[in-house]
């Protein structure tokens, strides 16, 4: 069973890191900074239809900071969709601001409604964690998704990440009659391959969302992670492989039923191959990221020895031994996975 740390240690962001950040246009100038929302008037619990408590509060605001935070983090929302252009805001205002103490990064999630339909949508505002930034931009290089997010300062602005939460979906909807059980146990290989590669660990149920689609005839499922606290964080190897965790169970043995091992090693492939193939489009902006990476502290001396003698065990090499970082070792995890992918015949499913 895996033990996460109890209490993450925060890092801030380098100077490489930043200089990386303004590159790739990831840092601007924001109108709302995260310690502007710590100045709440009050707070109550937040339930969600069921009448649960999701452990979020819904914060509020004196009349005229609540005004003033309006405007600013309409603002946010346009900058993160229209690259800020405000003509196509005029009609968003903010609905609500909920704040959660729960996890590292207490985060703020911000309610944008549109007063035409009604419809709404989400951002968050965070304390700017390294090693998040780190994952954000992993995901992006590396992922079947792309990854929207803002910073200045020590704050960071993530837009939000649409899907079915983990444990709702093992919960609901696995053992629906609709659902396709081999192409959810074929997605979480994929996803599992996709953490481990990258050495994204804390995969438990309720830190990604599953995407589902519907097919003409049937469904597809896509998961998406959506906490990168624990980027290359933890010195257990199987931290990065969402398998060991028993929240996720229940699709494990869906995995061990439906598919054979051959087919696993099949799905894993097609995996390392879409990723090296985002590796080799990107190559640039990830030795950009890996370099800055082998710069910085994102890890404590004991949990990088540890993995370090992980991976070495796991991958046969003792080159792992000679990583004195965690940039060293996602770095040398990506290219000696990756430098083994095969060519995979076309038309497998």
């Amino acid at each position: 069973m895996n033990t996460i740390s109890k209490k993450k240690h925060f890092y801030p962001i380098s100077k490489g890191l930043r200089k990386y950040l303004r590159t790739y246009d990831r840092e601007t100038q924001l109108p709302v900074m995260y310690e502007d929302l710590l100045h709440y008037s009050d707070a109550f619990p937040y339930y969600d239809k069921q009448g649960h408590d999701t452990l979020w509060e819904t914060v509020m605001y004196d009349q005229q900071v609540q005004q003033e935070l309006n405007r600013g983090l309409t603002m946010i929302y346009a900058l993160l969709k229209t690259d800020g252009d405000m003509s196509v805001m005029e009609h968003l205002y903010v609905s609500r601001i909920d704040y959660c103490t729960f996890g590292n990064s207490n985060p703020f999630r911000v309610q944008i409604m549109n007063q035409l339909n009604d419809n709404y949508d989400y951002f968050y505002v965070k304390r700017a964690d390294a090693s998040r930034i780190y994952g954000l931009e992993l995901e992006h290089i590396l992922s079947p998704s792309r990854i929207n997010y803002l910073v200045e300062g020590d704050t960071l602005i993530e837009e939000h990440i649409a899907g079915i939460p983990g444990d709702a979906f093992i919960k609901d909807y696995v053992n629906r009659k609709t659902s396709n059980k081999v192409r959810i146990a074929k997605e979480f290989v994929k996803f599992n391959e996709r953490c481990f590669i990258r050495l994204l660990g804390d995969m438990r149920s309720y830190n990604y969302v599953v995407d589902v689609t519907p097919d003409f005839e049937d469904e597809q499922y896509r998961v998406r992670p959506i906490d990168f606290d624990q980027q290359s964080y933890e010195g257990k190897k199987t931290m990065y492989l969402p398998q060991f965790f028993k929240d996720n169970n229940v699709i494990v043995e869906l995995v061990l039923q439906l598919l054979k091992p051959d087919v696993v090693k099949q799905y894993q492939n097609e995996e390392r191959t879409l990723m090296f193939r985002r590796l080799r489009s990107a190559r640039y902006r990830l030795k950009d990221l890996i370099d800055s990476m082998r710069q910085d502290t994102i890890s404590t001396p004991e949990k990088i020895d540890q993995l370090r003698c992980e991976l070495a065990e796991h991958h046969q090499s003792d080159e792992f031994l000679k990583c004195k970082c965690m940039g060293e070792l996602v770095r040398l995890n990506l290219k000696t996975i990756l430098i083994k992918v095969p060519k995979i015949a076309a038309g497998k499913v």
